[in-house]
């Protein structure tokens, strides 16, 4: 068995003139790893690349798979994700991640970005003020998931209550009304990260609904679990898969 052509010249696409060196140390792994992730998998479906590789950014994020994030931006780059979609991608981490977990990928961002030459900062994309962010986020709350969000902020126990001001003011507010991504990308982000982190299904869940909602349909998001996969694993991606598969019957 050798590594199969497509593979090789998909490779080269990600990384022109680059050889990895576990094809010295590792020759049997590398020949089945490459075969299966960018052969089998990429021929799956018809996923565009710079989607595959959105999710894939943003699923190595939601599993902290930081050498491989940074091994695989710079491909990212090559199949037509612009810097300014990776850095909302790694901005919008925070909100779902935390900034524990985001802020070694942002880092690592920027350093790549300054190996390639990108000059940094990048174009602003924030479209709120202080004074607007909580009815601005309020209303991205509402076009993604329904009309049952327009007071959700105010609701709640009293002494918890804040945690909703805040999903609506921070979370959809401060990240969810920038430029960069549409709100269907932004939502399909969100879904990667949440599957990739593992632990949260009934927010994978609710986040499947919401991806149905606004039109990344069923079939899409099976796609972008697939492509996911070799990234997150099998009983990730089986999670996710059934979240999925939950939020569609829940919608019928």
């Amino acid at each position: 068995m050798a590594i199969t052509e497509f593979a090789k010249k998909y490779h080269n696409k990600m990384f022109p003139e680059r050889q990895s060196s576990l094809q010295e140390t590792d020759p049997e792994f590398v020949e089945r790893f490459d075969n299966f992730a960018f052969d089998e998998v990429v021929r799956q479906d018809d996923l565009d690349d710079k989607t595959r590789f959105m999710a894939i950014l943003a699923a190595l994020i939601g599993c902290q798979g930081s050498d491989e994030f940074r091994v695989m931006l710079p491909a990212a780059l090559n199949f037509g994700v612009k810097p300014e979609e990776v850095k909302e991608i790694v901005y919008q981490a925070v909100a779902y991640l935390g900034i524990g977990r985001a802020f070694p990928f942002l880092k690592i961002t920027n350093e790549v970005f300054q190996k390639l030459g990108i000059a940094l900062p990048l174009p602003p994309q924030a479209t709120t003020t202080t004074e607007n962010r909580r009815e601005a986020g309020t209303q991205a709350q509402v076009d993604i998931f329904g009309e049952n969000m327009r007071d959700f902020w105010k609701s709640g126990p009293e002494e918890s209550r804040h945690i909703n001001c805040w999903l609506a003011d921070n979370c959809f507010g401060d990240y969810y009304t920038r430029t960069g991504l549409d709100l269907a990308q932004r939502e399909m982000i969100t879904f990667c990260f949440l599957a990739a982190l593992g632990g949260c299904e009934p927010q994978l869940t609710s986040h499947a609904g919401a991806n149905l909602r606004i039109g990344n349909d069923n079939a899409f998001l099976i796609q972008v679990i697939s492509q996911c996969l070799p990234y997150i694993g099998y009983p990730r991606s089986l999670n996710a898969l059934r979240c999925v598969n939950d939020a569609a019957q829940a919608a019928r």
